[in-house]
């Protein structure tokens, strides 16, 4: 994991300005333009060393944290909240996209994964947290990790907005659009969400098979990079938590994912952690290799059984 932040670096995120999205190719961390004025990842970088069970224990290199900010004129909506140890940088990039005391949601994709609730109190005790969306509504229970002795009444007071399992919820006055559903393959309560405005799918834990070799990253693949093999997207899935995919029966999970690919014009794959996909073409080869998988990994081809993780595949 990275070191403490000084308040020098601090200071560096917090008056950065966003990249623009011809220079994302080569961004290194920090905050990425994905859709000026419009769409912003926040990615922080942590080391691979075979203890992050989300990549195979042999990965080594780095792979980054990925934080949404969603704007509009008058709101703005933060999907996921990143890991307490960048919570000082994470607030200072919010600081830097919307003015003092603007409305600000959170959406936390995942209830029991660190990296996706581990800031919720923290920016709900320092942000206009207008409201936190989330599939269950004891938000005080799920994300009460602050050293604050008043955390549990911050969250308590923290107005909480369940989503079902296929909904539409809208951002700012202007009513922008946002997809909610129930993920396809999941191994615990996860929502994905379709932004109508920028064409992107934040896909939480699936597609998150890209990491580097160095912490500059860049973190963002488009078309010019996109180097990633079948075999390669295959180690990856069957050395991680979706080892148990191999002799599942994973023709109803092809049809969930395929059914969101068929309903939504995804421009982009914006995953919760890993590299962020970027282009039509990208976005198409990658769910080809993943339905590819899939296929192969069927009960009808394939017989299921366990794989600890010291074997690797």
């Amino acid at each position: 994991m990275g070191g403490p932040i000084s308040s020098a670096m601090m200071a560096a995120l917090t008056q950065q300005a966003p990249r623009e999205a011809s220079e994302i190719g080569g961004f290194s961390g920090g905050i990425a333009t994905l859709a000026d004025g419009r769409l912003y990842a926040l990615q922080h970088a942590f080391g691979l060393d075979g203890r992050v069970s989300s990549y195979p224990a042999s990965a080594r290199g780095y792979s980054v944290v990925n934080s949404y900010m969603l704007t509009q004129p008058d709101a703005a909506m933060l999907i996921d909240t990143g890991f307490g140890k960048d919570e000082p940088a994470i607030r200072g990039e919010i600081e830097s996209l919307i003015a003092p005391g603007s409305p600000l949601s959170l959406f936390p994709l995942r209830l029991n994964e660190f990296m996706s609730i581990n800031n919720v109190g923290a920016f709900a005790a320092h942000f206009n947290i207008e409201q936190c969306y989330t599939s269950n509504p004891d938000a005080a229970l799920w994300f009460d990790f602050g050293a604050e002795a008043n955390s549990r009444s911050v969250l308590e007071a923290m107005k909480v907005t369940a989503v079902t399992r296929a909904d539409t919820i809208e951002l700012g006055k202007s009513g922008r659009a946002i997809d909610v559903m129930q993920a396809p393959i999941r191994l615990i309560a996860t929502r994905w969400l379709y932004d109508r405005t920028t064409k992107t799918l934040f896909s939480s834990d699936l597609f998150t098979h890209l990491w580097r070799s160095t912490q500059s990253g860049p973190w963002i693949v488009t078309e010019a990079d996109d180097t990633m093999t079948a075999p390669e997207l295959r180690s990856f899935m069957l050395n991680t938590r979706y080892w148990w995919l191999e002799g599942a029966p994973t023709d109803s999970i092809r049809r969930g994912i395929g059914d969101v690919f068929d309903k939504y014009d995804i421009e982009t794959i914006a995953p919760g952690y890993g590299c962020v996909l970027r282009g039509r073409k990208v976005v198409a080869r990658h769910y080809r290799m993943l339905d590819e998988f899939l296929k192969s990994c069927d009960k009808s081809v394939m017989v299921s059984r366990y794989v600890t993780r010291d074997e690797e595949r």
